[in-house]
């Protein structure tokens, strides 16, 4: 067992794992026991007026804490009307654009199939002719025949 000053090594069984000590410190001096021995320190008795302050102080906080709370649920709620206003122009904007598609794919339709029956129509004028010019034709042998 060594001893160095206030502090005692005491060395325990050594092992595979390792060593194993006891280190045993002894009071230095009396000194530090007279500091122990001291009377706690009394507590200060508190008046009426730093109770009416600390209970003043402590509303104060929460009426704080309770604006703070509210401002944050306030933006919030601002955001969600900008996240909704943004979505419903979104969706003005789709329905828009798609009208927009819509209505110049119909009036290509409506171009082409004015288009279509147009050529029908000067096909059937055509056919009409030439039938027109084989009855005249055949009027015209019928006649020279006779």
């Amino acid at each position: 067992m060594e001893t160095s000053g206030d502090i005692q090594v005491k060395e325990l069984n050594k092992r595979a794992s390792g060593q194993a000590f006891e280190l045993i410190l002894s009071p230095s001096a009396s000194n530090a026991k007279a500091e122990f021995l001291l009377s706690p320190l009394k507590k200060k008795e508190t008046s009426l007026d730093e109770i009416k302050k600390k209970l003043e102080a402590a509303e104060e906080r929460r009426k704080s804490q309770g604006a703070e709370t509210l401002k944050h649920l306030a933006g919030q709620r601002e955001h969600e009307k900008e996240v909704v206003q943004k979505a419903m122009e979104e969706r003005c904007n789709f329905i828009k654009v798609t009208k927009e598609k819509l209505d110049q794919k119909m009036e290509a339709n409506k171009e082409n199939r004015t288009a279509q029956m147009a050529a029908l129509t000067e096909k059937f004028k055509e056919k009409d002719k030439k039938l027109e010019e084989v009855r005249k034709n055949k009027e015209v042998m019928k006649e020279s025949k006779n």
